[in-house]
């Protein structure tokens, strides 16, 4: 089987690394702080001391990080040790420039792939992600099966610029059902009678990620990604919902909690 390093194992990184591990492929791992790679390597995986150690005999590699200056460190480390021949798929949400960037600073014979996952922890746990290719993924399908559905989005590039579009929906959505709850707490309307009323109206999806439990997506992350769909058009609506993650992100108890926290931060401010 093909030798995989996959860097990077935050929330959703080290959930799906031990799905691709529990797969049986050889799997390097690299995380900037070593100890959260630990249980991995107690499960077979073997630790990388740098980006660069962890790819030079990988086939397939595979980042999933934090933002686009961590990825572009990363970048920096490891695009001069891949060979002829290695797949590197890009799944960190970053926007559609970076990963082009990325592409053109490749050597000939190394194949990009850019593929954003929608989801949080719970699918990638269950290898049930929304995996958003752009880019020739023929040859990678068979390892991406293992974390997802592949929906081909196109060209290199097309694959971040739909999470974009996909995430933004969601955390306006959430930021929507937010501002609803503080609403009905203004009104004096019970909780669980003012979320059932919007439960079971057009908003039900959101309304449910809102008020998730044992799932993560930060709520740092959550601005992160609506940040980047400000900077490519003017969206009035989604600046208002960048003002609502930014200044939840800004409490330190509930920067890298779950956007449920950020729900609770919208309902208090408002």
């Amino acid at each position: 089987m093909e030798k995989i390093a996959f860097l990077g194992l935050g929330h959703m990184g080290a959930a799906m690394a031990r799905r691709l591990l529990a797969a049986g492929f050889p799997l390097t791992v690299w995380n900037r702080t070593a100890e959260k790679a630990e249980p991995l390597v107690a499960e077979g995986a073997t630790l990388a001391a740098s980006p660069a150690e962890a790819v030079r005999d990988a086939d397939v590699v595979i980042t999933m990080l934090a933002n686009p200056v961590a990825l572009d460190a990363v970048a920096g480390a490891i695009a001069p040790e891949l060979r002829r021949g290695t797949t590197w798929v890009e799944m960190s949400t970053v926007g559609p420039d970076v990963v082009k960037e990325l592409a053109a600073r490749l050597g000939q014979g190394v194949t990009f792939v850019d593929a954003p996952v929608a989801g949080s922890t719970d699918k990638a746990a269950a290898g049930q992600l929304g995996i958003l290719a752009g880019g020739e993924v023929t040859g990678v399908g068979h390892v991406l099966v293992h974390l997802g559905t592949v929906t081909r989005t196109g060209p290199v590039g097309s694959g971040a610029a739909l999470k974009l579009v996909v995430n933004t929906a969601v955390l306006g959505g959430v930021a929507l059902v937010a501002e609803s709850m503080a609403l009905a707490d203004k009104l004096g309307i019970e909780e669980s009678v003012a979320r059932a009323a919007l439960a079971s109206g057009p908003l039900g999806g959101a309304v449910g990620r809102a008020f998730a439990e044992d799932v993560h997506f930060a709520t740092a992350l959550a601005a992160k990604d609506v940040a980047l769909a400000t900077k490519v058009a003017e969206l009035p609506v989604l600046d208002a919902v960048l003002d609502h993650f930014k200044r939840a992100a800004a409490d330190p108890a509930v920067a890298d909690a779950d956007i449920a926290m950020a729900v609770e931060h919208i309902r208090r401010s408002a």
